[in-house]
C-alpha cells in the first residue's frame, strides 16, 4: 500500500482547494481543504498532517495569528501564501515559523515542487541526525530537533532554523557569507527570499542568546557574513 502523505490546505476559495486536491492527489499526496482558520485547527487536533499550506488572508482568522498558533502546538512545515507583492508579509511570515513562501496567482506545479522541497528539508533530521551538540550551555538534540538552554527550558526548532543552525555547529568558526547559507539551506533550486537567513537567525538569537542585542554565539562579521563564535562538542546520542 502506498504511503500518502497529509497535506492541510487552509484557503478560503473553492477553486482553489477544488484545484489542488485534484492535482496533489496525482502525487499520492492526500489532501483536506478546508475554507476557515479554526476549522483548519480542528483538521489538526484530530489528526496532524506533514505539511499545512496556508493562506494569509482568511475571513474569520488572521493568517499571521494562525500560524502562530499552529507553530506553537505542532512541528508541521508551513507553506504559506499571499495575494500581496509587499515584502512585510513574507518577512512576518518567515519571522513567525514559515517554512516558505508562495504569492498568488500560482501554478500548482511550483506548488508541488515546494512541498517537495519543504517535506525533503524537514524530513532529512530525523532520517540522518543521531547526534548531541553541546555548545554555550545548551544542547541540541538532531533527532528530536530541540533545544534545552542552559536554564533547563525546551524549545523546539522549525525546519529552517534547525538547517541554518546545524549548518553553524557542524563548521563552529567558519565564516559564512548570506549566498552561501542560502545555498547550503536551500538545495534544491526554489527560489527564496534573499533576506531570509537574516530573518532565521534573528530568531535563533531571540532563542538561544542571553541578549540577543549583542549576540555571542552566531555573530556578524560587518560587510562578510556571520560565524558561530562557541566551541561546539558532538556526541551520539545513545551515549547520552
Amino acid at each position: 500500500m502506498t504511503f500518502r502523505q497529509k497535506i492541510l490546505v487552509i484557503d478560503d476559495d473553492p477553486n482553489i482547494g477544488a484545484l489542488l486536491e485534484d492535482y496533489l492527489a496525482r502525487y499520492d499526496f492526500q489532501v483536506t481543504h478546508v475554507t476557515r482558520g479554526q476549522a483548519g485547527l480542528d483538521c489538526l487536533r484530530r489528526e496532524p498532517a506533514h505539511l499545512v499550506v496556508l493562506d494569509i488572508r482568511l475571513p474569520d482568522e488572521d493568517g499571521f495569528a494562525l500560524l502562530k498558533t499552529i507553530r506553537q502546538q505542532w512541528d508541521i512545515p508551513v507553506i504559506m501564501l499571499t495575494g500581496l507583492q509587499d515584502e512585510t508579509d513574507r518577512i512576518v511570515g518567515l519571522e513567525l515559523g514559515a517554512d516558505d513562501y508562495l504569492t498568488k496567482p500560482f501554478s500548482p506545479r511550483e506548488l508541488l515542487a515546494r512541498i517537495r522541497a519543504v517535506l525533503r528539508r524537514s524530513g532529512l533530521p530525523v532520517k540522518s541526525q543521531g547526534r548531541m551538540y553541546h555548545f554555550g550551555g545548551h544542547r541540541l538534540d538532531a533527532d528530536k530537533r530541540t533545544i534545552t538552554l542552559a536554564d533547563g527550558k525546551t524549545l523546539k526548532l522549525t525546519a529552517g532554523e534547525f538547517r541554518l543552525l546545524k549548518i553553524f555547529l557542524d563548521s563552529p568558526g567558519r565564516l559564512f557569507d548570506r549566498e552561501t547559507l542560502l545555498d547550503l539551506c536551500h538545495p534544491y533550486g526554489e527560489e527564496v527570499y534573499d533576506r531570509s537567513i537574516d530573518v532565521q537567525i534573528l530568531r535563533l538569537r531571540r532563542k538561544l542568546e542571553k541578549d540577543p542585542a549583542h549576540p555571542r554565539l552566531i555573530v556578524t562579521e560587518r560587510g562578510a557574513g556571520y560565524r558561530f563564535a562557541a566551541d561546539v562538542e558532538k556526541a551520539d546520542a545513545s551515549h547520552q
